[in-house]
């Protein structure tokens, strides 16, 4: 057989986009039988089955990227040109990419893709976990391994691919067997290394059921640890570079010889303004339950004293306007009632 003859009127060195890979069905709407795609893929042939119904249209081993992409069009649901499921799409045309339905990659993969030194890199993992809808029929093939969810999540695109973002993608990686260390050292950098908040980690692994797994739960008091030491980081570089005034750090706040009212991880004390690092969430960075925070804010405010709560992650992606917020806070103590003469102990 000669495989230089077109195969079709579509002859497929005319697909625009320069793919090497197509499943059988996009083969088929292409012109090219199901016959002659087996025999291409003979031993030896010129193309090869790298899953079941994906075609590597080239001899040799495929890339990292390759098999990333062959896990998504083996997942992938394939629909008709109106939309409708069962019937493959024809491959997009000119300029067009790839578009992978109902299919996110998470887990390892996901995290390599976004940027982990923890994970394995594309070239070497072992399996690529992928997400699909929960009623759909699709077993794991391969380094292929399915992960079926009630809700995929809103995908990020990474080199052209759905990612599933941080949080998820590592609840993902730890819900199978890992290490101890392997746990910590994921979650931890990726606080440390801003790929995320970790309350929205912990969140993660809380819909998740991981939080009953002692390894688990031992990760998660570094990482809530690690995450309280960035936040504080970032703060004192915003007060820093933004030229604020040097406030007291870290302290608690109590009435003369009463109780305890609250906490701040900045206080200025003649302007009676409290900053308070807030992560959101259900506990703090500290472990405060929420509705501690809440009353802590309510009774500091009954005092005078004006409380700003900031986000790690504003801390994060805009400093600027943190500090904005925190300067207008103590110009504002000018036009005001002094608050109350607090004691200032370190926390």
């Amino acid at each position: 057989m000669t495989y230089d003859t077109p195969l079709s009127p579509r002859p497929l060195h005319h697909l625009a986009d320069g793919r090497r890979l197509l499943t059988a069905a996009q083969l088929r709407a292409h012109g090219v039988p199901a016959t002659e795609t087996a025999e291409r893929c003979r031993p030896g042939g010129p193309w090869s089955w790298l899953l079941p119904g994906v075609v590597l249209l080239h001899p040799g081993p495929p890339t990292a990227e390759e098999r990333l992409r062959a896990v998504l069009l083996y997942a992938a649901r394939e629909r008709t040109p109106d939309g409708s499921p069962g019937v493959p799409a024809q491959p997009p045309g000119a300029g067009a990419a790839p578009v992978y339905t109902e299919a996110v990659i998470t887990g390892a993969a996901a995290l390599t893709l976004h940027g982990f030194a923890g994970t394995p890199p594309a070239a070497a993992l072992e399996r690529v976990d992928v997400l699909v809808p929960l009623l759909r029929r699709l077993r794991s093939a391969g380094w292929a391994r399915v992960v079926r969810t009630a809700a995929l999540p809103t995908a990020e695109r990474i080199d052209g691919l759905p990612v599933a973002p941080v949080a998820r993608a590592l609840a993902d990686a730890v819900a199978g067997p890992s290490d101890a260390g392997t746990v910590r050292g994921l979650l931890t950098e990726a606080v440390r290394d801003g790929h995320c908040e970790a309350a929205a980690v912990v969140r993660e692994l809380s819909r998740a059921r991981l939080l009953d797994r002692p390894h688990v739960v031992d990760a998660v008091e570094s990482l809530v640890a690690e995450g309280r030491a960035t936040a504080e980081d970032r703060l004192y570089r915003t007060v820093r570079e933004h030229r604020l005034p040097d406030p007291v750090w870290d302290v608690v706040l109590r009435l003369p010889g009463g109780p305890l009212v609250g906490g701040a991880d900045a206080f200025w004390p003649e302007q009676g303004v409290a900053v308070v690092l807030d992560p959101g969430g259900a506990r703090g960075g500290d472990g405060t339950p929420g509705g501690e925070r809440a009353r802590e804010r309510e009774r500091l405010e009954g005092l005078g004293v004006i409380v700003v709560r900031i986000s790690p992650r504003g801390l994060r992606d805009h400093p600027e306007d943190q500090a904005a917020v925190v300067r207008t806070a103590l110009m504002a103590a000018n036009d005001r009632e002094p608050a109350e003469h607090l004691v200032v102990l370190p926390r």
